[in-house]
């Protein structure tokens, strides 16, 4: 049991709901800038002045967001999204509001991110995903 709370047999199921919910709410930020679903009116004014930034990081969001979901190349994706997301929170988030906590600055979700994302670039996609169906 962990801490007598939570059987250990069920590490491997909730490792993979972890993943794949951190993966849906990720792809979630790239369709709001491609397809614009969902958004607000505020977040599309926003899109609209950052430009062709805007495009790269749905794209990372979308591609990042499907294979984190389906556990496909994790390590690699989830190493790559954290830096992304490191990058994200100490030059968008701390670098305009030149504040550096993240309920001030907005940066709460980059933070998460690139923790959540440095996890999975540990401890890899779990036994449900395309990464272990590779592996057998």
């Amino acid at each position: 049991m962990l801490n007598g709370i939570i059987p250990a047999s069920w590490a491997p199921a909730i490792h993979a709901f972890v993943r794949v919910i951190t993966g849906l709410m990720f792809l979630e930020h790239g369709t709001s800038k491609f397809l614009h679903f969902p958004i607000t009116e505020e977040m599309l004014g926003m899109y609209n002045q950052m430009g062709a930034m805007t495009q790269v990081t749905a794209a990372f969001e979308v591609i990042g967001g499907i294979l984190i979901i389906i556990g496909a190349f994790t390590r690699i994706t989830a190493f790559i999204l954290a830096g992304y997301m490191a990058i994200g929170y100490w030059g968008i988030h701390v670098g305009m509001s030149k504040n550096l906590f993240p309920m001030i600055n907005m940066g709460e979700a980059a933070a998460l991110f690139c923790m959540l994302f440095l996890l999975f670039a540990v401890y890899g996609a779990g036994p449900y995903s395309v990464d272990a169906g590779r592996n057998q």
